[in-house]
């Protein structure tokens, strides 16, 4: 199928697709033994390059808020990222492809046992800099103190050197991250669901846009981001719903 010039133009300005691969999630995507990117977001790109006929350029970033900050400035043509009114301003998201749950991590010894003893003055969350649960929790809590690492990744090494009360984080990177530790254990209910999707620069028009939310839906009816799942071994998440 031929893609419209001007559609085309839209999405690949420069001629080729140039999509940003966020590293700093797990689930989305990482680095095999030739430390090339691998994960659902690459392949969810590859896609879409092969649907506009072009090449694919991976933009690579450790952080979600360097890739809200790529694709706004156009630096990219898509990212992947959790949908969050305050990146709306900036970038236009399809309905989400993935479902991801938030949890908080606390030590062993911690009094916290529930989602509501995390909101108390004096107790200090980490979160990962411009994550979805940063400004998701920026919103939200009210006494808690918000404390920033660099990126996702670096949350759980923050929250133990530092001997801060909590960490917040995608539950399967929390989990990973300590596995190999004892003392610690993550609380028993999620405080936010991410909704993961993929977004263009909001300047590329509603043409895009739509052109975009129809990719991600059939990515998801057709079996690509199940597929893709089980592909790099991704559990614990779920395929969103269609809408």
């Amino acid at each position: 199928m031929t893609t419209d010039s001007t559609l085309l133009a839209a999405f690949a300005p420069t001629g080729v697709l140039r999509a940003c691969i966020n590293l700093g999630n797990p689930i989305l995507a990482g680095t095999d033994a030739q430390s090339r990117p691998v994960g659902i977001s690459v392949d969810l790109a590859g896609a879409l390059a092969k649907r506009l006929g072009v090449e694919l350029d991976l933009i690579v970033v450790d952080a979600a808020g360097k890739s809200v900050e790529t694709v706004t400035n156009e630096q990219a043509d898509v990212g992947f990222f959790a949908i969050d009114p305050r990146r709306a301003a900036t970038i236009g998201f399809t309905s989400p492809y993935l479902l991801i749950e938030g949890y908080y991590l606390v030590r062993d010894a911690s009094p916290v046992q529930t989602n509501a003893d995390v909101d108390r003055a004096g107790t200090r969350v980490v979160v990962g800099q411009g994550s979805a649960y940063d400004l998701f929790l920026t919103r939200e809590l009210q006494h808690a103190d918000i404390v920033r690492a660099p990126t996702s990744p670096a949350v759980v090494k923050t929250f133990i050197d530092t001997g801060y009360e909590v960490a917040a984080g995608v539950k399967q990177q929390l989990a990973q991250d300590v596995a190999n530790l004892s003392g610690y254990r993550l609380l028993n209910e999620r405080f936010m669901v991410i909704r993961q999707a993929m977004g263009l620069p909001i300047a590329r028009g509603e043409a895009a846009l739509t052109y975009l939310k129809t990719f991600v839906e059939d990515m998801k009816r057709e079996g690509f981001v199940a597929e893709a799942m089980q592909r790099h071994g991704i559990s614990g998440v779920s395929v969103a719903p269609a809408e």
